[in-house]
């Protein structure tokens, strides 16, 4: 059962003393590819140097992270879009977005970054990969504008209604990212994704976060996304194959990759 992590941070510092280790349980899990989404420039070094070393493994995207967006976000900008313009190593314009949950301080610099990296999605014809936290209302608002262009990417780790998903999914090519939260005692998800066709979601961990149970508290990893993949077998009531293939087939839908087997 081969399947992909369309979204996972294994550059990070949390996996600096073992990430062979975590490579390879992800392969023996069944994982074929991992997609690694940048947060901002200090982390473009990292993000590279995993991706060099597990080359046809490991995908790089490149973005500013709604987070990392401050007063001197014209210099994050500009460090983007450099790599964009002397690089075409980066698969996807991620992650991108808007975060209001810490922080609504810079809520007009967060939309500006958001809408510039959506033009340059356009502008080389790369998928989106969106961050949304505590700002559904204003994510869409940004991106009603673009609805009728080739816009394509992934709605990363969604949680959100029935009503949220059918107004995601009215952007013809996007996929929602499907993570460990679907596998917590109190979450509203399962009983969402029944109302969401299993032909627009994709797997993701978002590691080293929202680790799924049974392993919900410690540091996430590609591996433990099987947990995810039989969760959401067991809410659409088939099997994990179909799961895993259907999923893997809709990631390569947006990423116009080819699949890799393990």
């Amino acid at each position: 059962m081969n399947f992909i992590d369309t979204h996972s941070h294994i550059y990070l510092e949390e996996f600096d003393v073992d990430l062979p280790e975590v490579i390879e349980r992800a392969r023996l899990a069944g994982v074929t590819q991992i997609l690694l989404p940048n947060v901002d420039s200090t982390t473009i070094e990292r993000l590279l140097r995993v991706c060099n070393e597990y080359k046809g493994y490991c995908y790089p995207m490149i973005g500013v992270h709604p987070t990392s967006v401050d007063e001197s976000y014209e210099k994050e900008l500009a460090i983007v879009e450099r790599e964009l313009a002397t690089s075409n190593s980066y698969i996807a314009v991620g992650e991108v977005g808007l975060d209001l949950y810490w922080d609504k301080t810079y809520l007009k610099e967060q939309i500006v970054v958001f809408d510039t990296q959506i033009q340059w999605a356009l502008r080389y014809n790369l998928p989106l990969v969106i961050h949304s936290r505590d700002a559904f209302e204003h994510i869409y608002e940004v991106m009603k504008p673009y609805k009728d262009l080739s816009l394509k990417g992934i709605f990363h780790s969604f949680t959100g209604s029935v009503e949220d998903a059918d107004r995601l999914l009215e952007f013809d090519g996007f996929m929602l990212g499907v993570n460990g939260v679907v596998t917590f005692k109190n979450s509203s998800l399962p009983k969402v994704l029944k109302h969401i066709p299993v032909e627009r979601i994709v797997l993701e961990t978002d590691a080293p976060y929202l680790t799924p149970v049974p392993y919900r508290g410690k540091r996430n990893e590609s591996a433990h996304l099987k947990y995810t993949l039989l969760k959401i077998g067991e809410i659409y009531g088939v099997s994990p194959e179909l799961i895993a293939k259907q999923t893997a087939m809709n990631t390569l839908k947006v990423f116009g990759m080819p699949q890799k087997q393990v």
